[in-house]
């Protein structure tokens, strides 16, 4: 069984990055569904997609409510940097702050991840 870690890193900030996230979360349906071991993690920028994808509004809503509970987390000091902690925290996504108040993406190659970034 693959073992494979997602990272979102890109912002909300025009339509590019919105297809990237898309990617992302079309990918983690894929390991999914595959009964791969999926760690789903939101870093730098992309930790904005967390309360934007939570509006059930947003047109990809669905789609991230299908591999949320895939999600490892979202970088804590990003989430800070962003201004977007209260909305992963109102989410329930645990904030990730295993190397200097980041997520030690180092740990997931040690764990034998294979990392994909988004």
């Amino acid at each position: 069984m693959p073992r494979i870690a997602i990272v979102v890193l890109a912002g909300t900030d025009g339509p590019s990055n919105l297809g990237r996230a898309v990617n992302a979360l079309e990918t983690a349906t894929e390991a999914v569904e595959a009964g791969d071991d999926l760690r789903l993690v939101f870093d730098g920028a992309g930790t904005q997609w967390i309360g934007a994808f939570a509006d059930p509004e947003h047109r990809y809503h669905d789609l991230y409510a299908e591999v949320k509970p895939h999600i490892t987390g979202a970088c804590q000091y990003c989430a800070n940097a962003y201004g977007v902690k209260p909305a992963v925290v109102d989410e329930g996504i645990p904030l990730l702050k295993e190397h200097r108040g980041h997520p030690s993406l180092r740990g997931l190659v040690a764990d034998g991840f294979g990392v994909l970034t988004f």
